[in-house]
Formats: structure tokens, C-alpha cells, sequence
């Protein structure tokens, strides 16, 4: 496939002697899928369009302030243990990168350690993997210490099998006065050794801020506030929507991975109830098992929320290949994305479609299966929200139970504790008796009915 330039000063000349700045040839080397094939042929199997992989690899270069030279795609039949390519793929590779004087190659698959060594000495640059590139982008916009700590890990996790690398010093004896016999440590034994103290340091830290989250949960249960939890593929427009439901301030942007750290805000219901509303960081196809693993206690919110809401670009090109790829992180978190009681699909950015596309976008929602609905909304102009909200607190009221009242006027201890422990959907006064229809959780049920002498509604 002939190269494609994603910046318009590729091709400017340099001055001789002028220092590089970051450069980089973006590939991706994508499997062949064959017509009848097994993947070809699997359900669960979405075939993504190359071209939309090789976009989002650029993008994920960018993120970064990488300057791109040129993005290309190099189809493979197989993968090679060497090199991940073959050798003529190798070659011209070699031969692009000379020529545009690149500084770096993103390779947009996961690489093996001795395969990325072998790429480095074929290219003569500099070679960097789909998850080292992420772990790079993480580690850039890690801002609290939580997430500082998690990135820190998951990348020292990576670099602990990449340490067999073209660099001469880790090849050096160092130490050792012969009295146990032996050459010594050698440096990259001691590396190795050092990054395993730290990456102990770094696990008990981080246990600590596990603790500390489950307390504040606790805390959080014994009001209870209940949480709703957003997920879903990075720049689906996930802080965009949470800025909106919660009228926060959370950087949103055009970008892969614009928010990293998590946020909890507070969501006020229709009915003025309210729920505690979490963003978390964006996930991506072929996200690496070491930041799942890393972040962990972040996605706990996840996996404590009564509702999640999945958030999907619907406007994107590969909107059911992302779909796919968050329902599979999602199954690794221990999730099942079919549990329709739970999880609520929102097709995020109907702005972008036309009145006749958006008709046509909504006859397709409407055909969808009763317990699995579609909330088409739009983050931007806040169409659909009212919908979206109705539909949450419809959600979190079926785990909720609804009380008939009556209580005294006067005792205006009991209806202030009602108005902060309850939902009240109801009341009026009648001979100096306020009647009240109120909702609580399960936690609060028993007190409610024991307290005011209240009685289930009846359907």
C-alpha cells in the first residue's frame, strides 16, 4: 500500500545538522483476515477496518506531540517470531524510514522483547510497540498520585522483559570481591533486581490506596449514595457527557485518552434523588493486560456501580468493533456487559448525523429489544439527557422500594430525615398529617417501615 502522509511538513527538508524532533513512521502491521476463515467466520469476531486502526494509531501518536511523518499499513499473512513482519516488509520499512529521517517507528501490535530488539537493528531507529506507546501517554497524563503510582507500575512491569536491549553497559561485570566464586553481578542482573524493589514499593502502596477507597465506599454506603459508573471506548465523548449530567468542569477534548485520572461527582435525579456519578479512564482495542491489572482500584468504581453506562461513539466507523472491545475489557473486570438490568448503552454524538441519518438511527434503536434499550443522546447540545436521567433513576428505583406514609406535622425531626435519607416522591398535608410517598434502599427499608409505620405501594 503506497504511504500516506498524515502531516503537511513530512516532506519539508531539514537544515544539515539541524537536531531532530521527534519524528515518527507509524505501522501497522495487520493480520490478513481470509474470507472463511475462523475469525472470519466467529460471532463474537468484529473485523476492524484497517485503515480506522491506522487512524487511531496516529492519533495515539499525537496524543504524545509526536510529530508524524508518514502512516502506513503493512498487511501480513503471519506473524514472524523474529521480526513480527517479514523480511521484505522489513526492508522497505527500513528504506521509508531512511528516507524521511525519522527519529522513531510506532509499530501499532504488541511486540515481543527480542522481536523489538531485531526491528531496532534492522531499522536504525528507534522502535516502539502499541502498548509501550499507551504506557507513554498514560505516563504523561497521570496527574493525582493514585494514578502516578499505576502507571509507574504497569510500565515497570513492561520494562522488566525488555531490559535485554542494544545498550553495551548492561553487559558489564560489576562488583564482586570473589568469595563466592563467580564473575559477579552482572548490570543487568542489578537492574532487574532494582525494578523488582520497586515494583514491590509500588504493589504496597497501592494496596494502601485500595484501602483507603474502600473506606470512602463505606462511607458512601452508609448515606448510601448510589453510583453510576461511565465506560467506554477513549474519546467516545465520556467526560463531555459527565460535564453535562453533572455540570463539572472536566477536561474534555478531541484526543485518545484526554482524561486519565478517575472523578466522582454528584448527579441530581428528576425526582430529586441523588447518585454518585464516576468517569473513568477510556478503554482502547488491544488495551494492555498490565494497566488493566494497574488499575485495578481505579476501575473498582466500576465494579461497585449499581449502573454503568456504556458510552459508544456512535457516529464512529468502527463503533461495533469499540463496542466489542469494551465488552471485552469488561469481561476481564469480571463484568458481564449483557446484564441489561445493570448497563445502559448510550449512542453519544447523534449532532454529527443528519435529519435523515438520525430518523434512520432511531428506527434502529427502536427495534432493539425491550430490556436492551439505546439512549441516543447528544453530550454537545444535551439532547437526550432528560431521557438519559429519566432512565438511570428508572434503573436505580427497581433496586430501590417504594413506601406509603403518614406522619405528624409537627415532627419536623422525621420529615427532615426523610428528606435526606429517602426519595420523596410525594407529599401532602392533610389535617395537620403530611402523606408521603417516599423510595429508599433496601439498607433503609426496614427503618422506614419501623419508624413511620410505613406500608409497600402497592402496583
Amino acid at each position: 500500500m503506497e504511504p500516506r502522509n498524515f502531516d503537511g511538513d513530512a516532506d519539508r527538508p531539514r537544515p544539515a545538522g539541524a537536531k531532530q524532533t521527534g519524528r515518527v513512521l507509524v505501522v501497522g502491521p495487520y493480520l490478513r483476515v481470509r474470507a472463511g476463515s475462523a475469525d472470519a467466520q466467529s460471532e463474537s469476531h468484529v473485523v476492524r477496518d484497517a485503515e480506522a486502526r491506522l487512524d487511531e494509531a496516529a492519533g495515539l501518536a499525537r496524543a504524545i506531540d509526536l510529530v508524524i511523518a508518514d502512516a502506513i499499513i503493512a498487511p501480513i499473512s503471519q506473524i514472524r517470531p523474529a521480526t513480527y513482519i517479514g523480511k521484505g516488509k522489513v526492508e522497505e520499512i527500513a528504506a521509508l524510514a531512511k528516507s524521511l529521517d525519522v527519529d522513531l517507528v510506532v509499530m501499532d501490535c504488541a511486540l515481543a522483547p527480542i522481536q523489538q530488539r531485531n526491528l531496532e537493528k534492522e531499522l536504525h531507529a528507534k522502535v516502539l510497540d502499541r502498548t509501550g506507546l499507551i504506557l507513554e501517554i498514560f505516563g504523561r497524563r497521570a496527574k493525582t498520585k493514585e494514578g502516578s503510582l499505576q502507571v509507574e507500575l504497569a510500565h515497570l512491569n513492561y520494562q522488566r522483559s525488555r531490559l535485554v536491549r542494544s545498550w553495551t553497559h548492561l553487559e558489564r561485570q560489576r562488583g564482586g570481591f570473589g568469595f563466592m566464586g563467580g564473575p559477579g553481578e552482572t548490570q543487568i542482573e542489578a537492574d532487574r533486581r532494582l525494578i523488582q524493589e520497586r515494583i514491590t514499593k509500588l504493589e504496597s502502596e497501592l494496596k494502601k490506596v485500595q484501602a483507603t477507597r474502600r473506606l470512602h465506599r463505606a462511607g458512601r454506603q452508609r448515606v448510601p449514595y448510589r453510583v453510576v459508573a461511565l465506560v467506554g471506548y477513549t474519546n467516545a465523548g465520556k467526560s463531555t457527557l459527565f460535564n453535562r449530567l453533572t455540570r463539572a468542569d472536566v477536561q474534555a477534548a478531541d484526543m485518545l485518552f484526554a482524561t486519565l485520572d478517575p472523578t466522582l461527582r454528584a448527579l441530581n435525579l428528576p425526582h430529586g434523588g441523588k447518585a454518585m456519578l464516576s468517569d473513568t479512564v477510556g478503554f482502547i482495542s488491544n488495551l494492555p493486560t498490565q494497566l488493566v491489572a494497574a488499575f485495578r482500584a481505579t476501575l473498582e468504581e466500576v465494579l461497585e456501580a449499581d449502573v454503568i453506562l456504556h458510552v459508544r461513539d456512535i457516529s464512529h466507523e468502527d463503533a461495533e468493533a469499540q463496542q466489542s472491545d469494551v465488552d471485552a475489557v469488561l469481561r476481564q473486570l469480571g463484568i458481564n456487559p449483557d446484564d441489561s438490568g445493570r448497563i445502559i448503552e448510550v449512542w453519544n454524538k447523534i449532532d454529527r448525523y443528519d435529519p435523515e441519518q438520525r430518523e434512520e438511527l432511531l428506527n434502529v434503536a427502536a427495534r432493539r429489544p425491550e430490556d436492551h434499550p439505546a439512549m441516543l443522546v447528544s453530550a454537545v447540545s444535551g439532547e437526550g439527557i432528560d431521557a438519559l436521567l429519566a432512565a438511570i433513576e428508572q434503573r436505580l428505583a427497581a433496586k430501590r422500594t417504594t413506601l406509603d406514609l403518614s406522619i405528624d406535622a409537627a415532627d419536623g425531626a422525621g420529615i427532615s430525615w426523610l428528606h435526606r435519607n429517602s426519595e420523596v416522591l410525594a407529599k401532602e398535608l392533610h389535617d395537620g398529617r403530611f402523606d408521603m410517598t417516599v423510595r429508599v434502599d433496601e439498607t433503609k427499608r426496614d427503618i422506614v417501615v419501623n419508624r413511620f409505620d410505613a406500608v409497600p405501594r402497592v402496583a
